[in-house]
């Protein structure tokens, strides 16, 4: 890691985490790292506490230009760290998080609040030395708005339809919104505790559950940790089979997302018709490996069936079907000006505020970060695979359809190329156990999920998982800005940011 490799070399290499270094660190080389990152000359890619045997916090790095990626770790003796947040505003969530979770204390941070724990657990830091309650929490002290003439608008976190709770507090100038604060949390379901302790087996169960719309891109990035800790390979058919399948779950999430957003333009056709497509993707799916989202479908070692013997020909019809109708939706959205009004040069993300967040996904690529899991740092067999990563700088509402667009029709090749090229054999490695650390990356629709775990033998120690949601809400409050309130639902539809797993 050229960037950092200087900083990193100052501490002691972990043994036996694969396939990426982790360091034992100093605070000064923890302060030099995360002043490197906020200079732009890499990236955060995670940060999460620790309190097993000796309480640490992890930061995980990245360089882009090389994909190089190593984790820094710093022991809290007095549970306590150097805020990373102080330094690089990125870092201040996942540092309120690491406080409610596992009570270490960032010191210097900008931002104090409680983040995951809104006073209803019957301990404190349920990750760390479980405190008992003190004392009820007081009111949540949403961040001030000065100006004449404001007011505020609360939304949430209870919202109509089927929908993930999270709440909204708007300060507005007559229609114009000046600020959004979001406070999120409320579907926290504790899956780092549950999977303390857990087999394998059962920690993939519950990484694949993190964030349903993504289980497939969670199950490949735990088994990619898994595998890494343990020192194994998934066969070839069972990594070509998964690529499957996270194209299938891309399809299904981009076309409903599609629709979705023009839905909340009142273009209710366009969502009509995404909606037969994304229906048409989930019974493929149902058909070639017998559940609609292929849940569970994915394990440490490979996978757990494989695909059905009529699988191949139930999504080649599927491909010619989406190829026949997307492309005249497609001229319909291009071609409605009402439409066009609504979404051009709406829920506007610049390209610098997208790269000091290492936002990624859609709403990364609409505003000119390019970064795919699938190319940087790179995983079978998407390396011996043909595919474009799209990316635009207007950074609103219009480009991240196009990039999902663009998107849909990389998918469509990159699953003819798939099932031309299936190789024969196997479809999992039996799991041997051992003591290991293991890094995983998948990338998922909304962009690269990140999971780390320690293995004792064949249980888990600890897990953590990583959505990328964590480094694209805040985005949207900046997005939002400026806008009219009315205009909130689309933008809020255009990011799709996941509650679930973002509140872990």
């Amino acid at each position: 890691m050229p960037v950092l490799a200087d900083i990193l070399a100052q501490g002691q290499r972990v043994v036996g985490h694969r396939p990426w270094p982790r360091y034992q660190v100093t605070p000064e080389a923890w302060n030099q790292a995360a002043s490197a990152i906020a200079a732009g000359r890499a990236s955060l890619f995670g940060l999460w506490g620790d309190t097993g045997a000796a309480p640490m916090v992890n930061m995980a790095i990245i360089e882009e230009s090389s994909g190089d990626i190593a984790v820094a770790s710093l022991a809290c003796p007095m549970r306590k760290f150097p805020s990373v947040g102080a330094l690089h505003p990125p870092a201040i969530r996942l540092e309120r998080a690491i406080h409610s979770l596992c009570g270490l204390e960032p010191v210097g941070a900008p931002d104090t609040r409680p983040w995951l724990d809104f006073g209803f657990w019957n301990v404190k830091h349920p990750l760390g030395e479980c405190a008992p309650v003190a004392a009820a929490p007081g009111a949540y002290a949403f961040l001030p708005a000065e100006g004449a003439a404001l007011h505020q608008i609360p939304v949430g976190p209870v919202h109509a339809g089927t929908i993930e709770p999270g709440h909204f507090r708007f300060t507005a100038s007559g229609e114009t919104v000046v600020r959004l604060e979001e406070r999120l949390g409320y579907v926290h379901k504790g899956i780092e505790s549950l999977m303390a302790g857990a087999t394998i087996e059962r920690a993939a169960q519950l990484a694949a559950r993190a964030s349903g719309d993504s289980t497939v891109a969670y199950g490949i990035a735990f088994a990619h940790a898994v595998e890494a800790a343990l020192g194994i390979e998934a066969p070839a058919r069972a990594r070509y089979v998964r690529a499957l399948m996270a194209e299938l779950e891309r399809l299904a999430n981009h076309l409903g997302d599609i629709g979705a957003i023009c839905n909340d333009a009142a273009f209710a056709l366009m969502q009509a018709h995404c909606a037969v497509l994304r229906e048409e993707v989930l019974r493929a799916a149902a058909r070639s490996f017998g559940h609609r989202l292929m849940m569970d479908r994915v394990v440490p070692g490979g996978v757990a069936a494989d695909l059905h013997a009529d699988g191949p020909n139930v999504i080649r019809a599927l491909l010619q079907d989406i190829r026949l109708r997307f492309p005249r939706l497609v001229e319909l959205y291009d071609n409605t000006a009402s439409l066009q009004d609504r979404t051009a040069a709406a829920g506007v993300v610049s390209v610098d505020l997208v790269r000091r967040f290492a936002a990624s996904g859609y709403i990364g690529r609409a505003s000119g970060r390019g970064f795919d899991a699938r190319k940087t740092p790179g995983y079978a067999p998407y390396d011996r695979l043909d595919f474009t990563v799209p990316v635009l700088t207007e950074g609103d509402v219009d480009a991240r359809i196009w990039i999902r667009v663009r998107e849909v029709e990389q998918s469509l090749q990159l699953i003819e190329q798939i099932l031309a090229t299936l190789p024969g054999g196997p479809v999992a490695t039996a799991l041997e156990g051992g003591d290991g650390e293991g890094l995983g990356l998948a990338e998922g629709f909304r962009g690269d999920v990140l999971a780390w775990v320690r293995l004792d033998g064949l249980s888990v120690v600890r897990c953590h998982l990583r959505d990328p949601s964590w480094f694209q809400w805040p985005l949207l409050e900046s997005a939002v800005e400026g806008n009219i309130v009315a205009d909130f639902p689309l933008c809020n539809k255009s990011f799709n940011c996941s509650y679930s797993g973002h509140d872990l």
